[in-house]
């Protein structure tokens, strides 16, 4: 829920692989200063690497990556993480999570894909009481009707929640899990141990409602959310918007 939006927008954005590659090892970049360069005991690492796999990022600009973000490669990366509140069109909350190494110049243009919101309702404003900051984690289980609710109990996460599956569902079961920021590691590492193919862990911001759109309206939000997530800085970007 809130990044539900993305997934018919990047099946339209294929075309922009060299964007979407950027991102994903600035991905692998932050998860390895974090967390330390060995996917094995950085789960965030882990789940990265395993996405940027899928969507044929190299080996070796996998392993650039993590040398940089880790400190042990010769041009260790330094990024600043900068958060952006406001409003989507028609008052939808949304928060906006940068990563970048000109503060200046992303928050000039960011505040500048806000106003132009605001002839429909949107703009900046404060919404961080509008949601949950959680950790979340997606994964896939090779056997359909798999009891997520009962995986989620066991690996101690708080709620969780199907997720709309990519092709065929009987190829198995997908959900999406949410935790305290802190137990984002183990509740991964214990979905892992269960059968469970992590595909993302991050932390994140849950939205607490989700206002109600007309379906014109609806495309306006998305084509928002589209200009942020497009802009190079833009990490994540969380809605209120199902």
């Amino acid at each position: 829920m809130g990044a539900q939006w993305k997934q018919k927008w990047r099946e339209l954005a294929a075309d922009q692989k060299g964007k979407m590659t950027g991102k994903l090892v600035r991905e692998i970049q932050v998860a390895a200063k974090l967390g330390g360069g060995n996917p094995d005991l950085n789960a965030r690492l882990a789940a990265a690497v395993a996405n940027a796999k899928k969507q044929s990022v190299t080996k070796d600009t996998i392993e650039r990556a993590i040398a940089k973000g880790s400190g042990t490669g010769a041009d260790a990366v330094s990024y600043d993480t900068v958060l952006f509140e406001g409003f989507a069109p028609h008052q939808v909350p949304v928060i906006v999570e940068c990563l970048t190494d000109n503060n200046n110049r992303t928050s000039s243009e960011v505040k500048v894909i806000f106003r132009d919101a605001a002839a429909n309702l949107g703009g900046k404003g404060s919404v961080a009481w509008m949601f949950d900051h959680c950790g979340m984690i997606e994964a896939t289980h090779p056997s359909a009707g798999q009891d997520y609710e009962v995986a989620a109990l066991e690996a101690e996460a708080d709620d969780a929640e199907l997720m709309e599956a990519d092709g065929d569902e009987s190829t198995g079961t997908s959900a999406r899990f949410y935790c305290q920021p802190s137990s984002l590691d183990s509740v991964t590492k214990a979905l892992k141990a269960a059968g469970w193919t992590v595909t993302t862990s991050e932390l994140s911001y849950r939205a607490k409602s989700f206002p109600e759109l007309s379906d014109a309206q609806r495309e306006e939000v998305t084509n928002f959310l589209q200009d942020l997530d497009a802009h190079d800085d833009v990490h994540r970007v969380h809605a209120a918007l199902k």
